[in-house]
């Protein structure tokens, strides 16, 4: 069985920012070596003649004619809206305010 010791999981913890308890530190110590040997099964299954592949469905792109559509005019989409400036929805500012 794989293992990581109290102090591997307290430095990754470290690393991610993360605070734990003395009890958490422990207990997951024990549950990362479980996953470690998950993997390492993962890694032991024979792979011969299995085609290497980023998805498990075949992907392909669908394209289509690029035809114009009659769409809203300005005023059209506008019409609805609460407030407007120089043909555009007016929003109240978020960014840029005193902080």
């Amino acid at each position: 069985m794989s293992s990581l010791s109290r102090d591997d999981v307290a430095k990754l913890a470290g690393l991610a920012r993360i605070e734990m308890s003395e009890e958490e530190l422990v207990s997951l110590a024990s549950q990362f070596g479980m996953i470690l040997d998950a993997v390492a099964r993962v890694q032991d299954v024979d792979l011969e003649g299995v085609a290497p592949t980023s998805h498990p469905q075949p992907i392909r792109n669908v394209f289509r004619e690029d035809v114009v559509h009659p769409s809203l005019t300005p005023e059209q989409a506008l019409s609805g809206a609460p407030a407007q400036e120089e043909q555009r929805f007016r929003v109240p500012q978020i960014l840029g305010e005193a902080e």
